[in-house]
């Protein structure tokens, strides 16, 4: 296998950037596990603690990020392992991704692409992914990082270069909270240095975000009639509505030293930003929604975010649905899987129920059983 990178236009008929193959070696409660896929459709479903949602795990860590856990990694390693893990994916015959943690370098992650060492954002050149848990049923409830984290996920499957400004931004805020702590005996050029850092790469975050809403809300609204909730999104930038130009977020920085210091951290910045989701048939935030609504209305943000990101960058995203189909009845099941049949990415979902993927093995849906 070369090392150069091949662009992959198909994967043996299915999806482009899809996986073909995933192994793991000491991934979670995995020793070994092996899965040639056959289908863009793939159902794993077992009993509770059987290892599904691992699965998905190591899949979610073939991009840039935490994955969909947001663990540490040496908690990913088996116990009574070796000490490290490997997840291992083929796209097609021509492409190979590979990340993992040596045992004797815990905590440092390693990347290769083609047998080539990488970065992790390098990965998002290859494979956009979006993905939704349980303990996402709960995103309108709990704090805006959350939310935050989620609009980021989506931002990131749209823009792979958004990673690299996210990371950027936040290394010069931790410098630049370091240095606060000796205010105001700090050197003015270094903290200028910082904040203009901070600035562009900050209204680039912006942009971005903002760009995704403006592009999303239409196709979010062209489902009016699908039988999940519709919502309408807005961002809030932040306390004082921060500003998202970098000359502005640079001035608001500098205005906002001995304040910064005082609290021990940054207050002003696209790190402070928050998703607000109405649902728009009832004009009701998200938060005041029942269950299965929100449930429904997660369902609708990442329908219509797959198909913007196919239609934007060509190459469907990889949705991970982990136990999707709780608090859905029969006939929102089977809208769901008729809506991912027609996506044309590779979609992965758990359940221990496998009467209720009925409607995508009517599909062609590739049936696993773990456990």
């Amino acid at each position: 296998m070369e090392d150069g990178l091949t662009h992959l236009d198909s994967i043996g008929g299915a999806a482009p950037h899809a996986l073909s193959r995933l192994d793991l070696t000491d991934f979670r409660s995995h020793a070994a596990f092996s899965l040639t896929l056959t289908a863009p459709l793939i159902v794993l479903t077992g009993p509770n603690g059987a290892g599904k949602t691992n699965i998905l795990e190591a899949v979610s860590m073939l991009v840039a990020g935490r994955g969909l856990r947001r663990a540490a990694l040496p908690d990913m390693a088996r116990q009574g392992g070796a000490g490290g893990f490997t997840i291992h994916a083929q796209l097609g015959d021509e492409i190979s991704l590979g990340t993992g943690m040596a045992a004797d370098a815990p905590g440092r992650r390693k990347v290769r692409i083609n047998g080539a060492p990488a970065t992790t954002n390098d990965l998002n050149e290859w494979l956009a992914m979006l993905w939704l848990t349980p303990a996402m049923d709960r995103l309108f409830q709990e704090g805006a990082g959350e939310r935050r984290r989620f609009l980021d996920r989506m931002v990131l499957a749209l823009d792979p270069a958004h990673a690299r400004r996210s990371t950027a931004y936040e290394t010069a805020m931790r410098d630049r909270n370091r240095l606060l702590t000796e205010w105001p005996r700090v050197d003015a050029a270094w903290l200028d240095a910082l904040e203009a850092g901070m600035a562009e790469h900050g209204a680039a975050i912006a942009a971005a975000r903002s760009g995704l809403l403006s592009t999303l809300q239409p196709v979010l609204d062209a489902a009016a009639d699908s039988p999940f909730a519709r919502p309408r999104l807005a961002l809030i930038e932040g306390e004082g509505e921060a500003p998202t130009d970098a000359p502005a977020l640079a001035a608001a920085l500098k205005s906002s030293r001995a304040r910064d210091a005082a609290a021990g951290r940054t207050l002003v910045g696209p790190h402070r930003a928050d998703l607000a989701v109405t649902h728009a048939a009832k004009g009701q935030a998200a938060a005041q929604c029942s269950t299965g609504e929100q449930k429904a209305l997660l369902l609708s943000l990442i329908l219509g975010q797959a198909e913007l990101v196919a239609d934007r960058r060509g190459m469907p995203p990889v949705l991970l649905l982990d136990e999707v189909a709780a608090h859905l009845d029969a006939a929102r099941r089977d809208a769901l899987f008729e809506r991912l049949a027609g996506l044309g990415g590779q979609i992965w979902m758990t359940g221990t129920d496998k009467d209720a993927f009925a409607g995508a093995f009517a599909r062609g849906a590739q049936g696993v059983a773990i456990g």
